[in-house]
């Protein structure tokens, strides 16, 4: 609901396309510091827990935000959401713990269809409010709301930590042949076996930190780092594609933000049932997750294109169209990819991880976006093709070494 309409809300407070940038860039720094850490911390301290804190915070977030009469008080209200906003990756680490892996690219669709019925309503919500008076601010408290309401949902609902422990032992023993991944778990059970030992208040708060020091440290010496590339590349590309669509679209074609809400919602409702459609996909590619991420994410950067050239809304609409096919698959690919070479003993750090790469690019795009948009309302559309070309090119240097390596799974399988 208040995603689309930040852009309009911190223009109409006075601020210019590039403090705007500065403003939404603070947020992605936020999210790029605290993402892997708080991954690594519902590893550590449960699920539940860590899931419990981040929607609260969230809640307080958007609740200031409802107040927020100046870019000032804009800023202040995004601090609590930028480091606390991490609720869709600890729940992805929770269904990687209890799916098995050739289970997890369809559970994860499935997840990620889920959440895009709230983009199916949200913006409509938020469109139909924002041309009120104060729609804005009212838009923001029931936003905040239903983050409480989520939370209370959250405490609610039974916790069984065994089953998740067990799914991650069995996991553990599956992939003991892959060296790598025996490596890590390895490093992951003597801390476990260690914290066992201790149970002195400060020697109890001291191996949590110890532990999520070590688990960054093994994803940071991995060999990931072209997939977290990647990930880079089309976040960035994907963000300066939306950074100023509404603005753009009413700019463009004189379209209301009411319409492009309906749209957005449009094309929202289009990403869910692609997450439905991730079954047979996966099928079709014999569960090649390399190369199906790879074909997105060429669709990916030639609707984005097609966008940035489009002389009337129709081809806007088309482009939106499949746009929202094409990130949701490569948006669940990315994701299985990551915990497939990572390895799935710590799920919400490798999801931090990425959580942090993403939010490098929110750090990015709002500035990208702030300095392209001096020059043309298709600026940061255009620039995103060339950062979606450079994913391709990358993707296809390394080509051989994923194929040779799935090669190799399916006939010691």
């Amino acid at each position: 609901m208040v995603v689309p309409l930040l852009s309009l809300h911190i223009k109409s407070l006075g601020a210019s396309p590039t403090v705007a940038g500065v403003v939404g860039s603070s947020y992605g720094l936020l999210q790029l510091f605290s993402s892997t850490f708080v991954g690594c911390w519902s590893d550590v301290v449960g699920r539940q827990y860590s899931l419990l804190a981040c929607i609260l915070f969230s809640a307080l977030g958007y609740l200031l935000l409802g107040m927020s009469t100046s870019v000032c008080l804009f800023a202040i209200a995004r601090i609590p959401v930028g480091i606390f906003k991490h609720t869709l990756s600890i729940s992805k680490a929770l269904l990687s713990d209890l799916v098995s892996e050739k289970e997890r690219p369809l559970v994860l669709g499935h997840f990620n269809a889920a959440s895009s019925v709230g983009f199916i309503l949200g913006p409509v919500v938020g469109g139909y409010f924002t041309e009120l008076e104060s729609g804005f601010y009212l838009t923001s408290f029931i936003c905040s709301f239903i983050f409480i309401l989520n939370a209370g949902l959250v405490w609610m609902l039974p916790w069984s930590e065994e089953h998740t422990d067990s799914n991650e032992n069995k996991q553990t023993t599956s992939n003991s042949k892959v060296t790598a991944k025996a490596n890590y778990d390895l490093q992951v059970q003597s801390l476990s076996n260690g914290a066992m030992k201790y149970d002195t208040p400060l020697q109890s708060l001291w191996i949590p930190v110890v532990s999520v020091l070590k688990r960054i440290k093994s994803i940071a010496c991995s060999d990931l780092w072209d997939i977290f590339l990647v990930r880079l590349l089309m976040s960035v590309a994907v963000m300066l594609y939306y950074s100023n669509f509404v603005l753009a679209i009413e700019e463009r074609f004189g379209v209301k933000p009411k319409l492009t809400g309906y749209l957005i919602s449009y094309s929202s409702t289009l990403g869910a049932l692609a997450g439905f459609l991730l079954g047979p996909i996966t099928r079709l590619y014999q569960h090649n997750t390399y190369a199906l991420l790879l074909h997105s994410t060429v669709f990916t950067c030639v609707l984005i294109m097609l966008y940035s050239t489009a002389f009337s809304i129709w081809t806007v609409i088309l482009s939106s169209t499949f746009l929202a096919f094409s990130t949701t698959v490569g948006r669940t690919c990315i994701t299985d990819l990551e915990l497939t070479l990572g390895g799935n003993q710590a799920s919400g750090t490798l999801l931090g991880v990425g959580q942090s790469v993403t939010s490098v690019g929110r750090i990015i795009a709002p500035l990208l976006s702030g300095i392209a948009q001096e020059f043309s309302p298709c600026g940061p559309p255009s620039l995103g093709v060339g950062l979606a070309l450079v994913a391709i090119l990358i993707m296809l240097m390394n080509t051989p070494r994923y194929c040779s390596g799935r090669n190799a799974k399916l006939k010691s399988e």
